[in-house]
């Protein structure tokens, strides 16, 4: 289970990096265009945010019941505190990717407070940004580009 679990998380986390990429390159876009906000752009964010809400689940099933990371972490979790990579997984990536998923819901939910295309982008643009930075800074970088194959 753990295998196919950490699959799909990794395989959705390039969903989700492009989905955050788009909407906040569109918000921009729609910013220096002066264009209309659309349902399009309405979808971009609410798609952002579905994408990344899996990923929460699937990294929840990961973090409590299969990893065996988080597993080892657990059994002295002062002592994997020293080591990176231990202190990475059970603590860092999960705190700094839930800050990136509440960006993203912000960045979804704010622009329909406002009335004008231009406030709507402006807010788009700053909460998928920061969703973007977070999810720069709290992806695993050094795993393989899909974990399993080849």
């Amino acid at each position: 289970m753990y295998d196919v679990t950490l699959f799909l998380h990794n395989i959705i986390r390039w969903v989700a990096l492009i989905l955050v990429i788009i909407a906040t390159v569109s918000a921009i876009y729609g910013i220096f265009r002066k264009r209309d906000w659309t349902e399009t752009n309405r979808k971009l964010g609410l798609y952002s945010t579905i994408s990344l809400d899996i990923q929460l689940l699937l990294g929840l099933l990961l973090y409590v019941f299969f990893s065996p990371i988080t597993k080892s972490a657990f059994t002295d979790f002062g002592a994997a505190m020293g080591i990176a990579d231990l202190r990475f997984y059970a603590l860092e990536h999960g705190f700094i990717m839930l800050i990136a998923i509440v960006f993203a819901h912000l960045g979804s939910a704010l622009p329909k407070r406002v009335d004008t295309s231009d406030a709507k982008f402006k807010r788009a643009a700053i909460f998928f940004g920061l969703a973007f930075i977070f999810l720069l800074f709290g992806m695993p970088w050094d795993r393989a580009f899909f974990p399993g194959l080849g």
